[in-house]
């Protein structure tokens, strides 16, 4: 499902579908638009260039890139940018890809905002236990420096392969001492620090972008999307489908034709959008385009690209359950709505997926969602709430049913949605 060398000729700015050898992404893209000095005029250009875009980050907060720069440059020069490609979403390929397929492009976004904050390091963050991803990208460091291509250090670091891990302050935490916990950021504004010095952290996917708009320009890349939201997007699709895989598409796109472009196997009962902390979204809203705003306006957000069709053989209870289980589990351990709340929320969902709820579940589960939601130090907890309360919502009927103590035909199917094995390097 990823697009390939015609897609590239026929459209030039795609993330996917260029050589993955330094040479061919040279001869295809030409080579990194960086001048031989980097002064002041040329860093208030690119600024202003990426501010033009309308890039917003796509790992998960959206938050624009032109902003999360100028934070950046405001904190002094010296730092470093750390390219976040730990994925801890088990139902997401795209960054994983990304950096197999396409690494150069994705070094090259970290190298044009090391040249725009002044940084003088490029760290490349994949998770222990990914060593097929750390490969492709050390081979491709090699070659870059073989090349004298690129005017910092890059390197490849492998910080622990857990969930919350991928969350940029306990990425930089981890880098900075070694734990990954997430930290209480109710400013933004403020940039992270490893030490002394400051850090610019962005996912892979969003350096892509930036390595794209600096050769095309922002109006090329305003050219897809919308006004709004412009620009594509590298979703994965998964669940009751024939052919799951990573897409790209418009921003703005109806969530029913990125599901289609995967073949549903039937009909979905329901979509799960944004991932394993997203929202459950029913056919009433299959219509809604995928973009921040339009998402909003139903409760949902666009997440980290992820979007899982439920087919109608399987219950939407037990399967949120599962992944509430799966969530609890992730927890950094370091507050109590995660190590307490999360557990709990879990254990109601299971009990009411196997019809072994009292009357009282529902309401005490309502409850323990309001109790944990907005207390953590991040928002992972918030994630879980979230995917709850729609799984409550959308799959309303079956709830009614679970508590009347009816057998669901599907509770005990095999689930539709992937796992991981046990962490590695915790």
């Amino acid at each position: 499902m990823t697009p390939s060398a015609s897609d590239v000729r026929t459209d030039p700015y795609r993330l996917l579908g260029h050589p993955t050898d330094l040479a061919g992404h040279i001869s295809t893209l030409g080579r990194l638009p960086l001048p031989a000095v980097v002064d002041g005029t040329w860093r208030s250009a690119f600024a202003a260039d990426l501010e033009a875009s309308g890039l917003a980050g796509r790992g998960g907060a959206a938050f624009p890139a032109a902003l999360k720069l100028a934070v950046a440059r405001r904190s002094g020069s010296g730092g470093l940018v750390a390219v976040n490609g730990m994925e801890g979403e088990p139902a997401s390929d795209k960054d994983k890809l990304l950096l197999l397929r396409a690494p150069h492009l994705v070094l090259d976004g970290a190298q044009l905002l090391a040249a725009a904050c002044g940084a003088d390091q490029v760290v490349v963050c994949i998770p222990a236990g990914r060593d097929a991803v750390a490969g492709a990208v050390t081979a491709a460091i090699a070659e870059r420096a073989a090349g004298s291509y690129g005017a910092v250090a890059e390197r490849v670091v492998r910080p622990p392969d857990r969930f919350v891990a991928g969350e940029e302050s306990a990425l930089a935490g981890w880098l900075d001492h070694g734990h990954s916990l997430p930290s209480f950021r109710p400013e933004k504004g403020i940039a992270l620090r490893i030490g002394p010095r400051p850090v610019l952290v962005h996912n892979t996917e969003t350096l892509a972008h930036v390595a794209m708009i600096a050769r095309c320009g922002p109006a090329h890349f305003r050219r897809h999307g919308i006004v709004e939201e412009p620009g594509t997007t590298l979703l994965t699709l998964s669940g009751a489908v024939a052919h799951p895989g990573v897409i790209e598409a418009d921003r703005g796109t109806p969530l029913l034709d990125l599901v289609a472009r995967a073949e549903p196997v039937h009909p979905p009962q329901a979509l799960l959008v944004g991932g394993y902390g997203g929202t459950w979204v029913g056919p009433d809203y299959f219509e809604t385009p995928y973009a921040s705003l339009s998402l909003r306006t139903i409760g949902a957000s666009a997440g980290v690209g992820i979007v899982i069709a439920l087919g109608p053989a399987a219950c939407g209870i037990a399967e949120s359950a599962r992944i509430a289980h799966y969530m609890a589990g992730q927890s950094a351990g370091q507050c109590g709505p995660c190590v307490y709340g999360l557990p709990a929320i879990a254990d109601d969902l299971s009990r009411l997926a196997a019809g072994r709820a009292d009357a009282r579940l529902v309401d005490r589960l309502t409850r323990r969602l309001a109790e944990v939601n907005g207390r953590g130090a991040c928002r992972h907890p918030d994630g879980v709430v979230a995917m709850v309360r729609s799984a409550l919502a959308v799959f309303a009927a079956d709830v009614a049913a679970h508590i009347d103590g009816a057998p669901c035909p599907h509770a005990a199917a095999p689930t539709v949605l992937r796992f991981p094995p046990a962490p590695v390097g915790v």
